[in-house]
């Protein structure tokens, strides 16, 4: 949200709403799909800029030159590859540039404040920048941290402000009445869906180790009523698979084999055909180490039906964030390992943004 540069100093009429800034899922939430088109709002007749093209785009200059200040009222999901967040980075970058001050309307962290784990972005794989003809922004792999931070988009635009060196004038509306033990479901606030795939708390405590399969074969149940639950496809062994993941004993979670049909998926994976696959029922959320859950998931479907699961390289290593790792959990290492090493720099990020946060 936007307005208007005032005329002259001594303009005392109040800040008026010129304009509308559209995310990846559109300005209500219900898009899913690239090359959102700019366009005008049925409701205010406000222009809308699209920041979502075939990747997240920062706000257009013409527009920034005539603003005041710009309000970031956006929901995060908790999780790293969650694009919200670049959108948020790369306006606060062009609010700098351009001298607007930039205010962010915080918003609860719905999988907890408290939960933090997962393997930390790997360097390499990490890019801040915005899209360019020199290099294609990368929204999903800002920036170093652990797949589940457990920040508020506040407390995120705090740090990455200061990591990134960004310089804006940033001011944080901080929530009253939430604290980092609190899910969502505990705030007494609607759940209202920040994408279409996101259609309860339980695909959204789950995400985290599920969004990894995005980015294989696999479907995560796009064009169901449960998204992000649900792991399926027509050449998956169900029954071993969810076998592999029961003597795991994995804490938080049960797995029950489930045949479902994606109704228009988004990803285009399988619409229309009943498949075999299994559903992530959660037993305890406090208790999910959602890392470990994917790295679970991935190692047992490798293990049974490894001659037909089919990665995306890159855009797997911008989700799960260790080209090594990834490695080494499909050539058969086991997942536990492979999420523990990254214990030592998560308990260190944890440490690295204690002066970020707002609450307790």
């Amino acid at each position: 949200l936007y307005r208007l540069r005032t005329t002259s100093p001594n303009d005392t009429k109040p800040p008026m709403l010129v304009a509308l800034l559209s995310p990846e899922h559109g300005i209500r939430g219900t898009e899913d799909r690239t090359n959102l088109a700019s366009g005008r709002d049925a409701r205010t007749g406000l222009p809308i800029y699209s920041l979502y093209g075939a990747t997240v785009l920062a706000p257009p200059d013409s527009l920034m030159r005539t603003l005041d200040a710009l309000v970031v009222d956006l929901q995060d999901l908790g999780a790293r590859p969650w694009t919200y967040v670049a959108s948020m980075v790369y306006a606060m970058r062009s609010a700098a540039e351009h001298h607007v001050a930039l205010f962010v309307l915080d918003r609860p962290n719905p999988i907890t404040g408290t939960h933090v784990e997962g393997p930390l972005l790997d360097t390499a794989v990490a890019y801040a920048g915005t899209n360019s003809t020199a290099r294609t922004a990368r929204p999903t792999a800002l920036y170093p941290i652990p797949m589940r931070h457990g920040l508020t988009m506040g407390e995120l635009a705090r740090y990455y402000n200061d990591v990134l060196a960004l310089h804006a004038d940033l001011h944080v509306i901080p929530m009253t009445g939430w604290h980092r033990s609190l899910w969502f479901d505990q705030t007494n606030l609607p759940w209202i869906r920040p994408s279409p795939n996101m259609p309860s708390l339980a695909s959204a405590t789950l995400y985290p180790g599920l969004v990894w399969l995005e980015s294989t074969n696999l479907s995560v149940g796009r064009g169901t009523g449960e998204a992000f639950q649900l792991v399926g496809a027509p050449w998956l062994d169900a029954r071993k698979v969810v076998d592999l993941l029961a003597d795991r004993n994995l804490a938080g979670v049960r797995f029950e084999t489930e045949h479902f049909t994606p109704r228009h998926p988004t990803d285009q994976k399988y619409g229309g055909r009943s498949i075999p696959g299994f559903k992530v029922v959660i037993t305890d959320r406090d208790r999910i180490q959602t890392s470990r859950l994917g790295a679970a998931i991935i190692w047992a479907v490798a293990r049974v039906n490894g001659d037909s699961l089919r990665i995306r390289i890159q855009s797997f290593d911008e989700l799960f964030g260790v080209p090594a790792a990834r490695a080494a959990l499909l050539a058969g290492a086991d997942p536990d390992s492979l999420i523990d090493a990254s214990l030592p720099a998560t308990v260190r990020f944890e440490e690295q943004t204690r002066k970020y946060l707002l609450y307790r």
